[in-house]
């Protein structure tokens, strides 16, 4: 159970760490009020890029001219290495439970889709829909 304990402060950290990214980003707050965004989608945007992506710029407060400057030139050369470097901070954001949780959820549900399927077929068969597998993907628990 004290793994349970960890993974709990582990969410309430990444939640107290998000609630600063809204606070230091305050049009985020009126996009959710109009409903223009939500939080779930807000929250999975920072989990998956990270706070310091340019998809945040139009929410972000008033900046100095030295953190203009710097992203500014930080973009003169995209491409490539920008979206090496996205990708190597989206990596190492990941928890690596919490994607075997979410792949086996996702396998889960495409398991249940692909039996929904199969009970609606013209004929009845379920051909494909189960290979004598509970789930499509098999992965195994660390």
């Amino acid at each position: 159970m004290g793994g349970e304990d960890l993974t709990n402060k582990q969410k309430q950290t990444s939640i107290d760490e998000f609630k600063q990214f809204v606070r230091r980003h305050p049009k985020l707050i009126q996009e959710v009020q109009t409903q223009e965004k939500s939080w779930q989608s807000l929250y999975e945007n920072w989990i998956i890029f990270g706070e310091e992506d340019e998809m945040w710029s139009p929410y972000r407060q008033a900046q100095s001219e030295e953190v203009k400057e710097e992203r500014a030139s930080k973009q003169s050369e995209p491409g490539k290495a920008d979206f090496v470097s996205k990708m190597v901070s989206a990596v190492k954001k990941m928890d690596a439970d919490q994607m075997n949780e979410q792949i086996n959820k996702m396998s889960q549900s495409i398991s249940s889709l692909q039996s929904l399927l199969g009970q609606f077929s013209s004929n009845g068969s379920k051909k494909g829909s189960s290979g004598g597998s509970q789930h499509p993907f098999s992965f195994r628990k660390d």
